[in-house]
């Protein structure tokens, strides 16, 4: 039996503070969902890099006891981040990494973020604290994005559809500092 494909939509927006953020976020009227934890990410590919010459990625992420592997495809024509998503919780991201390390995929970058999450009608709010920044990132429906995006004061001018690593380079180039994975202890 065959898994159907969830297309996952979202949008980034750039905030100046946590507080900043949270203020918004809960001024909105969006409720907690899930407390503030330490994400940390683990994105594979063969040596040929089959995965980013297709523009897809496979992760690993482990989280306050809990792991998952996901696989997103490329990204689909969108005014918003649009994308194949499969998703499954694993019991040990670690055992699941050396799996795929004997499968011929390894770990070339590496990130961490805390993250708390917020329910509103229907997207999932989360704040992502990372070493670049401060993100609120929106998932759900279109219609759902756009007016929370709203709530929170900002316009489709605001989104940012690229990916953390992506913000991270872009962040390491503009500052002349090397390419290296992005944790908190990595002077990003």
């Amino acid at each position: 039996m065959t898994t159907p494909a969830t297309l996952e939509r979202e949008v980034k927006l750039r905030f100046g503070s946590v507080e900043e953020a949270r203020d918004a976020v809960t001024s909105a009227g969006a409720a907690p969902l899930r407390c503030r934890r330490l994400q940390e990410d683990a994105l594979l590919d063969d040596k040929a890099e089959t995965l980013r010459k297709r523009c897809c990625a496979l992760r690993v992420r482990v989280e306050s006891g809990r792991s998952l592997v996901t696989f997103k495809g490329p990204v689909q024509v969108s005014p918003m981040k649009l994308r194949e998503e499969i998703e499954t919780v694993i019991g040990d991201g670690e055992t699941m990494l050396r799996c795929f390390e004997q499968l011929g995929y390894g770990v070339w970058f590496r990130y961490q973020k805390y993250r708390e999450e917020y329910a509103l009608n229907d997207v999932v709010i989360a704040i992502d604290e990372t070493p670049v920044g401060v993100f609120v990132e929106i998932e759900g429906g279109e219609q759902g994005i756009g007016d929370t995006a709203e709530a929170l004061g900002c316009h489709a001018s605001d989104y940012l559809l690229d990916s953390y690593r992506g913000l991270f380079m872009e962040h390491r180039r503009a500052h002349g500092l090397p390419d290296t994975d992005m944790g908190f202890g990595d002077g990003a």
